[in-house]
């Protein structure tokens, strides 16, 4: 029974030993990626493609949607309002490291990914990738990728020329981009973009870390 016990004891180790490994990894190769991709952002700047061609302020609303912890957060946050699972660093980890990407184990890279862009990069470097690589759902040439094409491509306008609920509603696509169409009428877009509306105004805030769907800012 000791002899099993102490099995199974080493088996955990060795186990959780091969996870830290794994994430550890996912560290190693962001660091090792992070000059091409600094490279990258910056260009992407130059051209007008980072947080501050949004807009005034309006990365401030993007952030308060899709990561509201992203300014002191170093890739990972538990406990911001509205956070969930995922940093806006970790989503743009899961699309950078990962040709394919599917919950369970590849979190692990995923974070340690996320953990080393935050080591090598800037807040706006990183915010002009996820920019460029934001999934937008399916547009009149095929699937939209990047948040500057999506504003074109929908409105005929860069994204700081927008109205507010036209720049919202591209907010308010990236959470379920194969579900939400920037083309037509869709009721269940209108209504995320009016929990977006009232949360960004202040009147409501989510109810916990867990509540990407702002079901506390759902009105009346």
């Amino acid at each position: 029974m000791k002899k099993a016990g102490l099995v199974a004891a080493g088996v955990l180790v060795l186990l959780i030993a091969g996870l830290l490994a794994y994430g550890a990894k996912g560290y190693r190769d962001a660091v090792n990626d992070a000059p091409a991709l600094a490279r990258r952002a910056d260009r992407l700047m130059a051209a007008g493609r980072g947080p501050e061609a949004l807009g005034p302020g309006r990365i401030d609303q993007l952030l308060a949607v899709e990561d509201r912890g992203f300014v002191r957060h170093h890739g990972v946050d538990l406990d911001s309002r509205g956070a969930g699972k995922t940093t806006l660093t970790q989503s743009l980890a899961k699309r950078l490291a990962f040709d394919r990407f599917a919950p369970g184990v590849k979190k692990i890279r995923q974070t340690g990914y996320a953990m080393g862009l935050e080591s090598r990069l800037t807040k706006r470097q990183i915010i002009a990738l996820w920019l460029d690589t934001a999934q937008m759902g399916r547009g009149p040439n095929g699937w939209m990728t990047g948040f500057f094409t999506a504003s074109r491509q929908a409105f005929g306008q860069p994204p700081a020329a927008l109205d507010q609920r036209r720049f919202l509603s591209l907010v308010a696509v990236g959470i379920a981009p194969r579900r939400f169409d920037l083309f037509h009428r869709d009721t269940a877009l209108e209504n995320r973009v009016g929990r977006i509306e009232r949360l960004v105004a202040g009147t409501c805030r989510p109810t916990g870390n867990g509540d990407v769907w702002l079901e506390g800012c759902a009105g009346t």
